[in-house]
């Protein structure tokens, strides 16, 4: 189980016991080609860029975590925007696609330089780090391939003392959103199944949804983080843009299979 969610940035991390790894998870950047590209009303890499003056404040960041929909229009230039604005932070990027990064070939070659990488497994700070592609070609849903579900299981059952955290795009556990839920991960009993077997599995991370969202099942927390640009009304039956600002979720990871968060809006 977690520990309780910090209180704000960034006078409370001074206060907490030092983590064994302080992760921020960006998601939904929805960056264009063109640098003043709007999307519902929010210029997306001006956001972007405020969201990470706000990081660059934290007095520990050991990796980032990009969770999906990187592009919103899948172009050479919108990657490449993003690999330079991450650069300077000079730490450990991993990424997954979302629904709009339909050409992971691309965005493999423009984010496989470092500091990005494209791996699916790596280890940090005494956990481990499984990252899964939910992509379906030209779809908004989302699924886990036959493939990507031996993968995993062949990965939780070849390293079961390590704790453990899932990242993915598409959420798996409902939000409350009808419109969002009709487009979330097509099948989630799959994951559920590998995760049920594996119990060193301590988190599942996702973005898609533009909002915050807390959930757990048998005693896995599930995590879902603002956007980087505009955010979704919870809890409502259709497309209604909400008034939270943007945002990125902060995770702080203990050695003893532990973890504090909190979701940070500018």
């Amino acid at each position: 189980m977690s520990a309780p969610l910090l209180e704000p940035l960034p006078t409370s991390l001074s206060r907490l016991r030092s983590p064994s790894v302080a992760i921020a998870q960006l998601t939904d950047t929805h960056l264009f080609a063109d640098a003043a590209g709007v999307m519902l009303g929010c210029q997306t890499r001006r956001s972007l860029e405020q969201v990470l003056a706000q990081l660059a404040q934290l007095p520990q960041l050991d990796l980032l975590l990009l969770t999906g929909d990187l592009s919103q229009d899948d172009s050479p230039e919108s990657y490449q925007a993003l690999h330079a604005a991450i650069t300077p932070f000079q730490r450990p990027t991993y990424w997954i696609p979302g629904n709009h990064d339909q050409n992971t070939a691309m965005t493999e070659d423009l984010l496989g330089e470092p500091p990005f990488s494209h791996q699916q497994s790596f280890c940090a700070g005494g956990w481990r780090f499984l990252l899964l592609s939910t992509l379906l070609p030209e779809q908004v849903s989302g699924r886990l391939s036959v493939a990507s579900l031996d993968w995993f299981a062949a990965e939780l059952a070849a390293d079961p003392p390590t704790p453990t955290l899932v990242a993915l795009h598409h959420h798996p556990l409902p939000i409350g959103s009808a419109w969002m839920d009709a487009i979330a991960l097509e099948n989630p009993e799959d994951l559920f199944a590998v995760i049920d077997r594996h119990s060193q599995v301590k988190l599942v991370i996702h973005g898609h949804i533009h909002q915050e969202f807390v959930g757990d099942r048998n005693g896995v927390a599930y995590l879902g983080a603002p956007s980087t640009c505009m955010q979704f009304q919870p809890r409502s039956p259709k497309l209604i843009l909400d008034d939270q600002q943007p945002g990125f979720r902060l995770l702080l990871l203990f050695a003893d299979g532990t973890h504090q968060t909190q979701n940070h809006s500018l």
